[in-house]
């Protein structure tokens, strides 16, 4: 038996005062490229795979996964199975970000199916494992020798004290940073953006992104560094040669395409392209007879048919014309309807153009916060956003699912974009909860989900500090013509070299987020396209504001009213009661909700009648006062004895008054003075070491403090 361990292949750097290792070799040895990554003492296992798929591809099979699992932390994950189950939202946003930075990057036409399977192996507290988990992936598929062209990197980018922050620490992400940047790019370029921040300015914005890139070549450099070591043998791969015989067999029909292009309307224009296809098709496969040489003329010119759409397009958008007629900086119409369903707390119907939004705010009490359990300390959320794509937004029929990764990553950033206005928790405590069925679409759904959620909570009575609107940009570039478009339609995306939404304030950016397809992006670019954006939040900014100013004073009637109280300490175990039975008692008697929010005694109690919350305060802050001397109560006398009366002052709370205290003359029998059940007024005389209370009738001390004086 051999002792002989394999040595993995290591390379280290400390790179923005962070140290940064790539191992291989090691571990996962069947894979055809595989790397752990540690950032700090964080570190995550990243494998690539590729075959050849057994269907025939129309889109490249690419499948980014990642995984927590709560060993990492030195955690059992929760629930009765006590397995890890379905993908968090974390993970599925980690898988995005894999995704969306790599997918562009593959050679043209390459077809195999790539499987990347990233997961966290250990988790330090301090260095989150979404970004280690991106950069052993792109360095496990240029180890894997697949067609990719060039090495990638990424970095997380804060701002804390005004500061530019390289590799922030995750406590700060929750608290002191103003901004959570998350960038990938090559060499050359940033690649793709995920950003949240606390209203910064755009020059702020674009100096994060270069700092990043400057952070994102180190990484390169330490990743070409082990890929060297391996000796990576490339995968040989020959790129099918393009079908000019159908190219230009189409190419005639560009003027016709063109036309086609600017009919009105969404629907329309897609049947106006596809007609002028069916006839292109028609035509060019005139006199074919055998039926499967007919279907692979007609897969052909259809394909060629789609790359001449798109290629007309980006012609029209560069000669200053949009297909549906608007200037590059133009937005659509907007129209809005406030209260749209009278039953939601606030609720809106925001429509730009044909992207239509119905968009709800339900306020909830502390109990309907959502607990985050993972690798990283449990926290929990007074604020999330569902965006929701049913397939009648755009005139299909599909199979009906739980949320994809598309639905998860656009709620999440509408989620970023309205956080840096939300109230502070001591000044607002509840719960809200932001959604957003699109109920049409073209272009701009997730942006249209930021006005909506920002109008919904007004119309609410959330007491936002600023109104937040989200716009799409674009950008087609030929050369030296370049064409910057605002508001940009679902065609525009699919056929641009960038996709660019920003979201904000009239003080400065909350969210963005970016994928550029092409080789590099200036930093001029970047500022005429931020600028373009910032006119264009702007406009929609008051449109929104013509329809509603400000928030509302009051939340809506139906919606949780509450009062806060605090107790002491030592009394929240009483208020509870066992197994709950006082804490329940309340919330039934009283039809509220009893939320204790800290081990300090700060009590809130949610309902919707203001009369029953107050008066459930009140019996809380009776149940929970502790007897003082000289304290004056009106009791409930709870039984007799020969030498006086037991008397409830407070709920759990009884007193004795004693035969002697219950009048001036002289008492012989109790039940001559008090029955069970009276009510009585008592001021408490004495409460010795062990809590009990001795009472005095009220007249007594009246006439005894009458005599002195």
């Amino acid at each position: 038996m051999s002792n002989n361990i394999v040595q993995p292949l290591t390379v280290e750097r400390e790179i923005a005062g962070v140290k940064i290792t790539l191992s291989t070799g090691q571990m996962a040895r069947q894979a055809q490229g595989s790397v752990i990554c540690t950032v700090g003492d964080s570190s995550t296992f990243a494998a690539v795979c590729s075959s050849k798929p057994n269907f025939e591809p129309s889109f490249f099979p690419l499948t980014c996964d990642y995984r927590e699992k709560t060993q990492a932390a030195g955690k059992i994950p929760g629930g009765f199975f006590k397995r890890e189950g379905r993908p968090t939202t974390k993970e599925i946003l980690t898988m995005r970000l894999i995704d969306r930075s790599i997918r562009p990057m593959f050679a043209d036409g390459f077809m195999q199916e790539v499987q990347v399977m990233t997961h966290a192996l250990g988790y330090d507290g301090v260095n989150n494992t979404d970004v280690s988990a991106m950069i052993g992936a792109f360095t496990a598929v240029r180890l894997a020798g697949l067609p990719f062209e060039t090495t990638m990197g990424a970095t997380r980018i804060g701002m804390i004290d005004g500061e530019l922050v390289a590799f922030p620490k995750d406590e700060d992400l929750r608290g002191a940073s103003d901004l959570n940047l998350v960038v990938a790019g090559h060499s050359d370029a940033i690649a793709m953006v995920e950003a949240s921040a606390n209203e910064l300015s755009e020059a702020q914005m674009i100096d994060a992104l270069e700092m990043a890139h400057d952070v994102i070549k180190e990484v390169i450099d330490l990743a070409n560094e082990l890929i060297e070591k391996v000796g990576v043998t490339p995968m040989e791969y020959v790129a099918p040669e393009p079908d000019t015989e159908s190219a230009d067999a189409v190419a005639p029909w560009a003027d016709r395409v063109t036309e086609a292009l600017f009919t009105e309307g969404k629907h329309a224009r897609y049947g106006a392209v596809d007609a002028v296809r069916d006839a292109c098709l028609e035509e060019l496969t005139q006199g074919i007879e055998d039926e499967e040489e007919l279907a692979a003329k007609k897969s052909a010119l259809k394909s060629a048919f789609r790359s001449l759409t798109g290629q007309c397009e980006r012609e029209t958008i560069l000669n200053g014309k949009r297909t549906d007629g608007r200037k590059s900086d133009e937005i659509r119409d907007i129209w809005i309807v406030p209260d749209y369903v009278a039953q939601h707390h606030g609720s809106v119907l925001f429509t730009r153009g044909e992207t239509q939004a119905l968009v709800s705010a339900t306020l909830g009490t502390p109990d309907d916060e959502q607990i985050i359990d993972g690798i990283e300390e449990e926290y929990r959320k007074n604020f999330y956003l569902h965006y929701n794509f049913p397939p009648y937004s755009v005139g299909e029929t599909k199979r009906i699912f739980g949320p994809g990764r598309r639905e998860i990553g656009h709620g999440m950033l509408a989620e970023r974009a309205l956080q840096a206005v939300l109230p502070s928790k001591d000044k607002f405590p509840y719960t809200i909860r932001i959604n957003s069925d699109i109920t049409e679409s073209n272009g701009s759904s997730s942006m249209a989900s930021v006005c909506g959620g920002c109008i919904s909570m007004m119309l609410a009575g959330v007491p936002v500090t600023q109104p937040v609107a989200g716009i799409a940009m674009g950008l087609v570039q030929e050369g030296d013509r370049m064409a910057i478009l605002s508001d940009i339609l679902g065609s525009e995306d699919h056929t641009g070299d960038m996709d660019f939404k920003v979201a904000g304030s009239g003080l400065g950016i909350t969210a963005l987020q970016m994928d550029i397809k092409i080789k590099g992006v200036s930093r001029a670019l970047l500022e005429e396209a931020l600028a373009q954006a910032n006119v264009g939040r702007k406009h929609i900014l008051r449109e929104m504001l013509n329809v509603v100013d400000r928030p509302r004073s009051q939340v809506a009637d139906h919606a949780p009213r509450f009062e806060a109280i605090k107790i002491p300490g030592e009394k929240i175990g009483f208020l509870i009661g066992p197994g709950g039975k006082n804490i329940k008692g309340l919330q039934e008697e009283f039809g509220v909700r009893v939320s204790i929010i800290d081990d300090d005694g700060n009590v809130q109690v949610f309902g919707t009648d203001s009369s029953k919350v107050a008066a459930c305060i009140d019996r809380i802050q009776a149940t929970c006062e502790t007897p003082k001397i000289g304290a004056k109560y009106t009791g409930t006398v709870k039984s007799i004895r020969d030498f006086g009366a037991f008397v409830e002052i407070l709920p759990g709370v009884e007193g004795l008054l004693h035969i002697s205290e219950l009048s001036t003359e002289y008492v012989e029998n109790v039940n001559d003075v008090v029955s069970t059940g009276d009510s009585v007024e008592v001021v408490i005389t004495n409460v010795d070491d062990r809590g009990k209370v001795r009472l005095m009738r009220q007249e007594v001390v009246d006439a005894r403090n009458k005599v002195e004086a």
